[in-house]
Protein backbone atom coordinates (compact mmCIF):
# COMPACT_ATOMS: atom_id res chain seq x y z
CA UNK A 1 0.00 0.00 0.00
CA UNK A 2 3.25 2.07 0.84
CA UNK A 3 4.38 1.55 -2.43
CA UNK A 4 1.38 2.50 -4.27
CA UNK A 5 1.37 5.97 -2.78
CA UNK A 6 4.99 6.41 -3.35
CA UNK A 7 4.00 5.98 -6.65
CA UNK A 8 1.60 8.23 -7.52
CA UNK A 9 2.63 11.02 -9.51
CA UNK A 10 1.79 14.16 -7.66
CA UNK A 11 2.61 16.51 -9.75
CA UNK A 12 0.84 15.44 -11.85
CA UNK A 13 -2.55 15.44 -9.05
CA UNK A 14 -1.78 18.50 -8.71
CA UNK A 15 -1.79 19.78 -11.98
CA UNK A 16 -5.38 18.12 -12.33
CA UNK A 17 -6.49 19.91 -9.63
CA UNK A 18 -4.97 22.95 -10.39
CA UNK A 19 -6.84 22.64 -13.73
CA UNK A 20 -10.51 22.04 -12.14
CA UNK A 21 -9.69 25.47 -9.74
CA UNK A 22 -9.51 27.07 -12.89
CA UNK A 23 -11.83 25.99 -14.24
CA UNK A 24 -14.56 26.59 -11.40
CA UNK A 25 -12.82 30.20 -11.32
CA UNK A 26 -14.10 30.97 -14.57
CA UNK A 27 -17.46 29.68 -14.24
CA UNK A 28 -17.90 31.72 -11.18
CA UNK A 29 -16.63 34.40 -13.06
CA UNK A 30 -18.87 34.21 -15.63
CA UNK A 31 -22.06 33.88 -13.43
CA UNK A 32 -20.66 37.16 -12.02
CA UNK A 33 -20.45 38.96 -15.15
CA UNK A 34 -23.76 37.45 -16.36
CA UNK A 35 -25.62 38.49 -13.27
CA UNK A 36 -24.07 41.96 -13.59
CA UNK A 37 -25.06 42.91 -16.97
CA UNK A 38 -28.44 41.77 -16.11
CA UNK A 39 -28.61 44.49 -13.69
CA UNK A 40 -26.46 46.59 -15.34
CA UNK A 41 -28.10 49.66 -16.67
CA UNK A 42 -26.72 52.01 -19.79
CA UNK A 43 -25.34 54.90 -18.40
CA UNK A 44 -24.84 57.01 -21.95
CA UNK A 45 -25.12 57.09 -25.24
CA UNK A 46 -21.89 57.84 -27.26
CA UNK A 47 -22.42 58.58 -31.23
CA UNK A 48 -19.33 59.10 -33.32
CA UNK A 49 -19.92 59.59 -37.18
CA UNK A 50 -17.10 59.82 -39.45
CA UNK A 51 -16.41 60.13 -42.79
CA UNK A 52 -15.69 63.27 -45.22
CA UNK A 53 -19.56 63.54 -45.80
CA UNK A 54 -22.08 65.26 -43.33
CA UNK A 55 -25.21 63.51 -44.67
CA UNK A 56 -26.28 62.11 -41.44
CA UNK A 57 -24.67 63.47 -37.73
CA UNK A 58 -24.51 61.95 -34.33
CA UNK A 59 -28.35 63.85 -33.29
CA UNK A 60 -29.69 61.98 -36.78
CA UNK A 61 -28.32 59.09 -35.18
CA UNK A 62 -29.66 59.36 -31.78
CA UNK A 63 -32.82 60.08 -32.49
CA UNK A 64 -32.88 57.06 -35.31
CA UNK A 65 -32.28 54.72 -32.48
CA UNK A 66 -35.06 56.36 -29.68
CA UNK A 67 -37.65 56.40 -32.18
CA UNK A 68 -37.36 52.81 -33.55
CA UNK A 69 -36.60 51.34 -30.22
CA UNK A 70 -36.93 53.45 -27.41
CA UNK A 71 -34.92 55.54 -25.01
CA UNK A 72 -31.42 53.30 -24.40
CA UNK A 73 -29.86 55.59 -21.55
CA UNK A 74 -31.23 54.09 -18.26
CA UNK A 75 -32.36 50.05 -19.94
CA UNK A 76 -30.52 47.24 -18.13
CA UNK A 77 -28.25 46.39 -20.84
CA UNK A 78 -29.51 42.80 -21.50
CA UNK A 79 -33.00 44.83 -23.09
CA UNK A 80 -31.34 46.58 -25.91
CA UNK A 81 -30.99 44.93 -28.94
CA UNK A 82 -27.49 45.94 -30.01
CA UNK A 83 -27.76 43.75 -32.84
CA UNK A 84 -30.63 44.74 -34.51
CA UNK A 85 -29.78 48.33 -34.14
CA UNK A 86 -26.60 47.77 -36.15
CA UNK A 87 -28.64 46.23 -38.56
CA UNK A 88 -31.56 48.50 -38.89
CA UNK A 89 -28.51 51.66 -39.23
CA UNK A 90 -27.00 49.86 -41.94
CA UNK A 91 -30.29 50.50 -43.55
CA UNK A 92 -29.73 53.88 -44.36
CA UNK A 93 -28.90 54.89 -47.60
CA UNK A 94 -26.01 56.81 -46.18
CA UNK A 95 -24.07 54.66 -44.09
CA UNK A 96 -21.67 52.31 -45.26
CA UNK A 97 -20.49 50.81 -42.09
CA UNK A 98 -22.12 50.59 -38.71
CA UNK A 99 -20.63 48.80 -34.85
CA UNK A 100 -23.27 48.63 -31.66
CA UNK A 101 -21.40 47.74 -28.90
CA UNK A 102 -21.30 47.82 -25.10
CA UNK A 103 -18.16 49.83 -23.07
CA UNK A 104 -17.68 48.26 -19.08
CA UNK A 105 -18.67 51.35 -17.68
CA UNK A 106 -22.31 51.07 -19.48
CA UNK A 107 -21.78 53.39 -22.36
CA UNK A 108 -23.43 52.47 -25.41
CA UNK A 109 -20.55 52.89 -27.93
CA UNK A 110 -22.39 53.64 -31.55
CA UNK A 111 -19.93 54.12 -34.69
CA UNK A 112 -21.22 55.07 -37.73
CA UNK A 113 -19.14 55.33 -41.29
CA UNK A 114 -21.17 57.43 -44.31
CA UNK A 115 -20.56 56.66 -47.83
CA UNK A 116 -18.73 58.42 -50.32
CA UNK A 117 -20.66 59.90 -53.06
CA UNK A 118 -18.36 60.68 -56.15
CA UNK A 119 -20.20 62.51 -58.41
CA UNK A 120 -24.14 64.10 -58.97
CA UNK A 121 -26.16 62.70 -61.85
CA UNK A 122 -28.87 65.22 -63.12
CA UNK A 123 -30.55 62.92 -65.79
CA UNK A 124 -32.30 63.93 -68.95
CA UNK A 125 -35.89 63.77 -66.83
CA UNK A 126 -34.32 65.79 -64.33
CA UNK A 127 -34.11 63.23 -61.60
CA UNK A 128 -31.41 63.32 -59.62
CA UNK A 129 -29.34 61.11 -57.72
CA UNK A 130 -25.56 60.43 -55.80
CA UNK A 131 -23.05 57.68 -57.39
CA UNK A 132 -20.68 56.27 -54.25
CA UNK A 133 -17.43 55.06 -54.61
CA UNK A 134 -18.94 51.49 -54.51
CA UNK A 135 -20.95 52.58 -58.31
CA UNK A 136 -24.25 52.52 -56.13
CA UNK A 137 -26.59 55.23 -55.94
CA UNK A 138 -27.77 57.79 -53.43
CA UNK A 139 -30.66 59.86 -53.02
CA UNK A 140 -30.47 63.09 -53.10
CA UNK A 141 -31.46 65.04 -49.40
CA UNK A 142 -32.16 68.84 -49.23
CA UNK A 143 -29.53 68.50 -45.44
CA UNK A 144 -26.53 68.26 -47.24
CA UNK A 145 -24.88 68.69 -50.66
CA UNK A 146 -21.45 67.27 -51.30
CA UNK A 147 -19.21 69.34 -53.06
CA UNK A 148 -19.01 66.92 -55.86
CA UNK A 149 -18.63 66.69 -59.98
CA UNK A 150 -22.22 67.58 -61.28
CA UNK A 151 -23.27 65.49 -64.47
CA UNK A 152 -25.92 66.00 -67.02
CA UNK A 153 -27.16 65.78 -70.55
CA UNK A 154 -28.15 63.33 -72.25
CA UNK A 155 -28.39 60.55 -69.39
CA UNK A 156 -31.27 58.10 -69.65
CA UNK A 157 -30.40 56.25 -66.77
CA UNK A 158 -32.59 56.90 -63.98
CA UNK A 159 -33.31 56.07 -59.75
CA UNK A 160 -35.86 54.10 -58.66
CA UNK A 161 -34.01 52.76 -55.15
CA UNK A 162 -31.48 53.43 -52.79
CA UNK A 163 -28.23 51.42 -53.13
CA UNK A 164 -29.25 50.24 -56.34
CA UNK A 165 -26.01 49.28 -58.43
CA UNK A 166 -25.60 51.91 -61.82
CA UNK A 167 -26.36 49.86 -65.08
CA UNK A 168 -25.59 52.43 -67.90
CA UNK A 169 -21.99 52.59 -69.43
CA UNK A 170 -22.57 56.04 -69.75
CA UNK A 171 -22.72 56.81 -66.06
CA UNK A 172 -19.91 54.21 -65.44
CA UNK A 173 -18.06 56.16 -67.55
CA UNK A 174 -18.62 59.52 -65.60
CA UNK A 175 -17.73 58.11 -62.72
CA UNK A 176 -14.52 57.02 -64.05
CA UNK A 177 -13.70 60.58 -65.26
CA UNK A 178 -13.98 62.21 -61.93
CA UNK A 179 -12.42 59.46 -60.32
CA UNK A 180 -9.23 59.88 -62.80
CA UNK A 181 -9.29 63.90 -62.31
CA UNK A 182 -10.20 64.31 -58.52
CA UNK A 183 -6.04 63.90 -57.65
CA UNK A 184 -5.03 66.34 -60.39
CA UNK A 185 -4.08 69.24 -59.98
CA UNK A 186 -4.62 70.57 -63.27
CA UNK A 187 -8.03 68.98 -63.93
CA UNK A 188 -9.43 69.09 -59.99
CA UNK A 189 -9.08 72.62 -60.38
CA UNK A 190 -9.83 73.11 -64.52
CA UNK A 191 -12.93 70.83 -64.24
CA UNK A 192 -16.28 71.92 -63.31
CA UNK A 193 -18.70 70.16 -64.97
CA UNK A 194 -19.58 66.86 -66.65
CA UNK A 195 -21.64 66.95 -69.50
CA UNK A 196 -23.02 64.05 -72.63
CA UNK A 197 -23.98 65.40 -75.26
CA UNK A 198 -26.24 64.13 -78.31
CA UNK A 199 -23.72 61.68 -79.58
CA UNK A 200 -23.24 60.20 -76.35
CA UNK A 201 -19.78 61.83 -75.83
CA UNK A 202 -18.75 63.10 -72.69
CA UNK A 203 -17.56 66.88 -72.46
CA UNK A 204 -15.71 68.29 -69.75
CA UNK A 205 -17.01 71.91 -68.88
CA UNK A 206 -13.59 73.76 -67.83
CA UNK A 207 -13.15 76.64 -65.43
CA UNK A 208 -11.09 78.64 -67.82
CA UNK A 209 -11.75 79.20 -70.89
CA UNK A 210 -15.08 79.15 -73.43
CA UNK A 211 -13.90 75.98 -75.80
CA UNK A 212 -15.78 72.95 -74.72
CA UNK A 213 -13.33 69.75 -74.28
CA UNK A 214 -14.84 66.35 -76.04
CA UNK A 215 -13.08 63.30 -74.86
CA UNK A 216 -15.65 60.17 -75.65
CA UNK A 217 -15.92 57.48 -73.24
CA UNK A 218 -13.85 56.54 -70.48
CA UNK A 219 -11.56 54.25 -72.47
CA UNK A 220 -7.51 55.45 -72.43
CA UNK A 221 -8.76 58.06 -70.11
CA UNK A 222 -4.39 58.92 -68.77
CA UNK A 223 -4.06 59.40 -72.99
CA UNK A 224 -6.77 62.01 -73.64
CA UNK A 225 -5.64 64.08 -70.75
CA UNK A 226 -2.65 64.09 -71.76
CA UNK A 227 -3.14 65.82 -74.86
CA UNK A 228 -5.99 68.05 -73.29
CA UNK A 229 -3.16 69.13 -71.09
CA UNK A 230 -0.97 69.33 -74.08
CA UNK A 231 -3.56 72.13 -75.68
CA UNK A 232 -3.43 73.80 -72.15
CA UNK A 233 0.50 74.18 -71.96
CA UNK A 234 1.33 74.69 -75.79
CA UNK A 235 -1.31 75.67 -77.48
CA UNK A 236 -3.31 77.95 -76.01
CA UNK A 237 -0.69 80.12 -74.72
CA UNK A 238 -0.39 80.92 -78.35
CA UNK A 239 -4.24 81.58 -79.75
CA UNK A 240 -5.63 82.39 -76.28
CA UNK A 241 -8.60 81.13 -74.40
CA UNK A 242 -11.33 81.96 -76.41
CA UNK A 243 -9.81 80.96 -79.81
CA UNK A 244 -11.50 77.64 -80.22
CA UNK A 245 -15.05 76.65 -79.78
CA UNK A 246 -14.69 72.83 -79.21
CA UNK A 247 -11.02 70.66 -78.30
CA UNK A 248 -11.52 67.17 -79.07
CA UNK A 249 -9.52 64.34 -78.19
CA UNK A 250 -11.44 61.88 -78.85
CA UNK A 251 -9.89 60.25 -81.73
CA UNK A 252 -6.55 58.46 -81.01
CA UNK A 253 -3.22 60.31 -82.16
CA UNK A 254 -5.15 63.97 -82.91
CA UNK A 255 -6.31 67.01 -81.23
CA UNK A 256 -9.01 68.43 -83.35
CA UNK A 257 -10.04 71.88 -82.57
CA UNK A 258 -12.83 74.02 -84.11
CA UNK A 259 -12.04 77.67 -84.04
CA UNK A 260 -15.24 80.00 -83.19
CA UNK A 261 -15.97 79.95 -87.56
CA UNK A 262 -15.57 76.09 -88.05
CA UNK A 263 -12.11 76.36 -88.81
CA UNK A 264 -10.76 72.92 -87.97
CA UNK A 265 -6.89 72.15 -87.33
CA UNK A 266 -5.73 68.80 -86.79
CA UNK A 267 -2.99 67.23 -84.54
CA UNK A 268 -0.58 67.48 -87.47
CA UNK A 269 -0.57 71.14 -87.63
CA UNK A 270 -1.04 71.31 -83.84
CA UNK A 271 2.03 70.32 -83.54
CA UNK A 272 3.59 72.55 -86.30
CA UNK A 273 2.31 75.56 -84.09
CA UNK A 274 3.89 74.22 -80.87
CA UNK A 275 7.21 74.85 -82.68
Amino acid sequence: MLNKIRNIQWRQVGYFFLGISSLIGVFMLMSLVSKKDQVQVCTSLKVLVEGKETFIDQQDISSMIHEKFGRVVGRSLNEIPLQKIENELKKSPYVSEADVHMDMDGTMQVQVMQREVVVRVINQAGQEFYVDSKNQKIPVTLKYVPHVMVANGNIKEGYKKALEPVQSTIVKDLVDVVAHTKHDDLWSNQIVQLYVNEDRDIELIPRVGEQTLIIGNADSLDYKLSRLATFYKHIMPRVGTGAYSKVNVKYGGQIICERNGDWFIDSLQMQMNKK
